[in-house]
């Protein structure tokens, strides 16, 4: 029987493309594995799973992979509407039992040899645990931000109070201060319904076989090497870590007409003069609030190239509706604006940008850093102001945007993109960012230190005995 490991991403299509590649990325270099990743879909939907596999094949070039196999589970039915950060939890959570039946059917036909679990879907690891198989987790932030998650419990045991009723900046080792805003949400509250489950996530993780992170050496050193010597868990032993980043999509090619009048609008821009402004796929704003931004493009008197996501209720209404009266006409020679998506890998590697204003997800850093385009740092949700953070104190290739209640004012934005392409500041930041790509591309060359991780990985999946069977009084047997 064949050697198989499951992939069990969150809900969520930045989690579900980070795990296919962690897929072909294994593949590449232990092919004699089989891969099967499992598929969750939002709740209360109908979803053809043979349409939405063939879709994921085509989109990530996995005809080339026979290995590479994907279960879809079931739509799970919710009586309510959950808020954006519970949802991935209850989702993973109530589909444990089908999960359950997914790992039996697998072992059937093959060796399975471990289950690496997106860190959100810590739920699983109690099905995972009991039935003795190695589990990884896959972390798909960076290492800071993991150095604060492993640190919660302790935080919590050492507090009586919920952390948004302090002023003090918790002591992580090998961090900068951390200011209490710019913690996530869910863990400002004791009483908060997912706070429990960041807990519980802290923990799963601690006691796994070890923790996947996509990240690489060089650009989170100090982190790194107080999550490796233990200082970020003193009361116990730290997991495995196995760096093995930056793991980040090829670029799309802009296949569609949106994608080509992009790229071709580029192709006739000058090399580093557009800043580019893209903020994920939750990253809305009120009308109010992209006046602003029209506004501090206009006053920097830079090129640009905007991705306008507009709040639900204005969805309806044309870029003329929601932007300054004539805007468009009045930087029609210097910039273009697009509506929802753009495809933001091929921008970024294109030679005409030079500057990108980011809501700092993890996955959007590390595409700047590997084509060395120098960030200015809009944080929306999740733990991206703690991302920020780390990108503007301590890896330095960022520059933070100053806001008030959440909102960013025009002058504020036309300032900061002055600065990073004009001031002797942004310059330093450039060239930092461009001595991270060199060091990007060295870890994942030969002999470099996540390539290095990476074996380690594939020896501690080889030194697991296989699991392939269940003990009739397991109680996740499913029936």
């Amino acid at each position: 029987m064949k050697d198989t490991l499951v992939l069990y991403p969150a809900l969520g299509k930045g989690h579900l493309n980070s795990m296919i590649e962690l897929g072909k990325f294994i593949l590449t270099h232990n092919p004699s594995l089989s891969i099967s990743i499992l598929i969750l879909s939002p709740p209360n939907t109908t979803v053809q799973p043979e349409q939405e596999i063939r879709k994921l094949t085509t989109t990530f070039g996995c005809e080339s992979l026979p290995s590479i196999t994907f279960h879809h589970i079931p739509s799970i039915s919710f009586p309510v509407t959950l808020p954006p950060y519970i949802l991935p939890l209850e989702v993973c959570d109530r589909s444990n039992h089908l999960v359950n039946h997914i790992l039996q059917t697998i072992s059937k036909t093959s060796n399975l040899k471990g289950v690496i679990l997106d860190f959100m879907n810590f739920s699983t690891n109690q099905i995972t645990s009991t039935l003795d198989i190695p589990t990884y987790f896959f972390y798909t932030s960076g290492a800071s931000t993991l150095a604060i998650c492993l640190q919660f419990p302790i935080i919590h045991q050492n507090t009586t109070k919920s952390l948004k009723e302090f002023d003090m900046h918790p002591h992580i080792p090998g961090l900068p201060q951390i200011p209490i805003a710019d913690m996530p949400e869910p863990v400002k509250d004791r009483e908060g319904k997912s706070y429990k489950g960041f807990l519980d996530m802290a923990t799963s993780m601690k006691e796994s076989d070890g923790i996947i992170i996509n990240t690489f050496d060089a650009l989170e050193a100090r982190a790194l090497k107080a999550l490796k010597e233990g200082f970020c868990l003193p009361e116990g032993t730290t997991p495995p870590l196995f760096c093995i980043g930056p793991m980040i999509s090829l670029p799309s090619k802009g296949e569609d007409e949106k994608g080509s009048l992009c790229l071709s609008w580029l192709d006739s821009q000058p090399s580093q003069s557009v800043v580019f402004l893209c903020f994920g796929s939750m990253g809305r704003f009120s009308k109010a609030q992209l006046n602003e931004i029209a506004i501090g493009l206009e006053k920097s008197d830079h090129r640009f190239l905007w991705v306008v996501r507009s709040d639900v209720d204005i969805e309806d209404q044309s870029l003329d509706q929601l932007l300054p009266e004539g805007f468009l006409e009045r930087t029609k020679e210097k910039g273009i604006v697009v509506r929802n998506w753009a495809p933001q890998g091929a921008i970024l590697h294109h030679d005409s940008v030079g500057g990108f204003v980011t809501h700092c997800g993890w996955n959007s850093v590390l595409e700047a850093v590997c084509v060395g385009v120098p960030m200015i740092s809009w944080p929306l949700y999740a733990e991206q102001k703690l991302n920020r953070l780390i990108m503007v104190e301590e890896m330095k290739v960022a520059l933070k945007l100053n806001e008030s209640n959440g909102f960013v004012s025009g002058a504020e934005l036309g300032e900061r993109v002055k600065e990073l392409m004009e001031s002797a500041n942004g310059i330093e930041i450039r060239e930092r960012i461009l001595k991270m790509k060199i060091s990007a591309k060295e870890a994942r060359g030969g002999g470099g230190s996540s390539l290095v991780d990476f074996k380690r990985l594939g020896d501690s999946w080889r030194e697991h005995a296989s699991w392939n069977s269940l003990s009739p009084n397991s109680p996740f047997v499913f029936r």
